[in-house]
């Protein structure tokens, strides 16, 4: 409650008293003809003074970013903003809704504007029509609004006040600094006002210090923006210089410290980098099965243990010598595993993607010599690698099923197994049954009429 009063006909004061002063403390019929003393704002219980722009409300998107100098994470909320003498105050609701809900100790959140920095910004969000209040205490705050003239108007007016209150050289009274503690007397904050003539000298010097803590701490705090901004352009050249430097791929390669894989290495690829026209891996796994497993019970139906694969992989890949004889790989369905699943990951299957189709429209042919003839014409048209593995692998699945008595694997059980494994399309396109069913057939046959596709017998 602010009260004024004419003390003598040459000097007018202008007082801020407290609510909780005795009614007999209050003068009567105060009058004030000074301009700065005609506010009608009382923020704090202290007396304001008056600025030429004041927003009642509006509804805007406010985000704070860092509290004293700690970055926040960026959360946007929906605010009820208000304009004061000299802060800004947030409300979650519009300001009249908000005092109609007033709960006891309630407070609203708000920004001292006094010493604050405004600007636009581009960089602390991607939203449009952005600016940034950094006060003088190191805290950011982002407002946006989606209307450019209307964050336009909150930005005129906010800069507007910043400066007024950066002229006068006034801060945003509080209570801490109007009150004495235990007491109803105010403390003056700067002796160079009307209203505080009478204050003492030792507060008359501390207020130009005051203001130029201010102006250091504001420009110190600008300063380190520079240098933040100095260090992350740094921080990119040299980035951006040891990308530049970095080897090429052949280079590591060269050196032996990136080593080509053979698990999902395209075939056409790791048959060129071997001089072969047929996997080493494939071969060895064939020669290991045709030497102690063709009569293993479940052969290549029956799974191997998952983490004894990943090892041999894991050996295959990194190219060290690798003895399928050895102990850790007896088990004959840990190799048979550890092939299917070098067929399963080709980036492109034993039959290419291209001639998926071409197979599937042979298989549907009736007559049986015209169906050899066209899987013969198809398996020819192959590359070299794999016309020449699928050779290798068919003749090997056909001594598989010499053995059926003691395997237990039929033409239509191995089909099975390696109908999916050898052969997919491209891609899905939802007929993964009929597909299915296909890709099966399309290997059963192979599998019987190998020796005509393959011409095995003029070889």
């Amino acid at each position: 409650m602010r009260i004024k009063s004419s003390q003598s006909s040459g000097e007018r004061l202008s007082q801020s008293k407290s609510m909780v002063l005795q009614d007999s403390d209050i003068p009567q019929n105060a009058i004030s003809r000074h301009r700065r003393n005609q506010s009608q704002h009382n923020v704090g219980g202290a007396g304001a003074f008056e600025i030429s722009v004041e927003l009642k409300g509006e509804y805007l998107n406010k985000a704070k970013i860092s509290d004293g100098g700690k970055k926040l994470r960026k959360n946007w909320t929906s605010t009820w903003v208000v304009l004061d003498t000299d802060c800004l105050l947030f409300y979650k609701e519009s300001k009249q809704e908000a005092l109609t809900n007033l709960k006891p100790g309630f407070k609203a959140d708000g920004v001292d504007l006094c010493g604050a920095v405004i600007d636009w910004t581009t960089e602390k969000s991607s939203r449009k029509n952005v600016f940034q209040i950094t006060t003088n205490c190191g805290s950011e705050y982002l407002l946006q609004a989606d209307s450019y003239p209307t964050i336009c108007k909150w930005y005129d007016a906010v800069k507007k006040t910043v400066n007024s209150l950066s002229g006068d050289g006034r801060f945003a009274p509080s209570k801490s600094g109007l009150r004495r503690s235990n007491s109803t007397e105010y403390l003056p904050r700067h002796g160079s006002l009307p209203a505080y003539g009478s204050a003492s000298p030792s507060s008359k010097q501390r207020n130009p210090g005051h203001r130029r803590s201010i102006n250091m701490f504001t420009s110190s705090k600008l300063r380190h923006s520079v240098s933040d901004s100095a260090d992350k352009n740094g921080v990119k050249n040299r980035l951006k210089k040891f990308i530049i430097r970095r080897p090429s791929m052949k280079t590591l390669q060269e050196k032996g410290i990136i080593k080509d894989r053979v698990f999902g290495c395209h075939l056409l690829t790791l048959c060129e980098r071997e001089g072969t026209t047929v996997p080493k891996f494939v071969k060895l796994c064939v020669e290991a099965v045709e030497k102690r497993g063709l009569e293993a019970d479940g052969l290549y139906r029956v799974s191997g243990n998952l983490a004894t694969i990943q090892k041999l992989r894991f050996i295959v890949d990194q190219e060290e010598e690798l003895n399928l004889d050895g102990s850790q790989w007896e088990d004959v369905h840990v190799v048979t595993g550890a092939l299917k699943m070098f067929f399963r990951e080709l980036p492109e299957p034993l039959f290419p993607f291209r001639f998926f189709e071409l197979f599937v429209e042979a298989i549907k042919t009736k007559d049986t010599k015209q169906k050899v003839q066209a899987m013969k014409k198809l398996v020819q048209q192959l590359p070299k690698p794999n016309q020449d593995t699928m050779t290798l692998l068919f003749s090997h699945l056909h001594k598989v099923l010499a053995h059926s008595t003691k395997n237990l694997m039929s033409t239509q059980g191995v089909s099975i197994v390696f109908g999916p494994t050898l052969m997919w399309p491209e891609l899905d396109s939802g007929n993964m049954a009929f597909n299915l069913v296909y890709q099966n057939q399309i290997v059963e046959f192979i599998l019987i009429e190998r020796r005509e596709i393959f011409d095995l017998d003029k070889k």
